[in-house]
């Protein structure tokens, strides 16, 4: 990649000071998340989970609790019987949308990425 001058003996955020970003955003189960939130609205749990099929119901307690924690995500609680809980993306959340855009432009290039996984497989056993 481009950039500035190499830097040694550094930690890997002063080296990469894109790498906190890459920790919040691109951990499991965020993106899927904040994807959903963002394509649907407001949410309830139980509708998450049903439109993130793959996700445990632990692990996506994890997560909404840590993009709460991270400002990404936005729950409410509303005080009827039964309770109910939503969760929504945030502002902050939202301005990730030209991220994900840009992602999404470069995802036709995941052909390419499959063919030189192909190439380098089919050169293992000449290693």
């Amino acid at each position: 990649m481009a950039g500035g001058p190499k830097v040694t003996g550094t930690t890997p955020e002063l080296a990469c000071p894109i790498a906190p970003v890459v920790d919040i955003v691109f951990s499991r189960w965020t993106t899927p998340i904040l994807w959903t939130l963002n394509e649907y609205g407001r949410q309830r749990f139980v509708e998450l989970e049903r439109r993130i099929a793959t996700i445990t119901p632990k692990v996506l307690t994890q997560r909404l609790r840590q993009l709460e924690r991270d400002g990404l995500v936005v729950r409410t609680y509303h005080a009827e019987v039964p309770p109910r809980v939503e969760y929504e993306i945030s502002e902050l959340g939202r301005s990730l949308g030209p991220l994900f855009a840009s992602l999404a432009e470069w995802s036709p290039n995941l052909d390419e990425v499959e063919k030189a996984r192909a190439a380098y497989d089919s050169r293992g056993s000449a290693r």
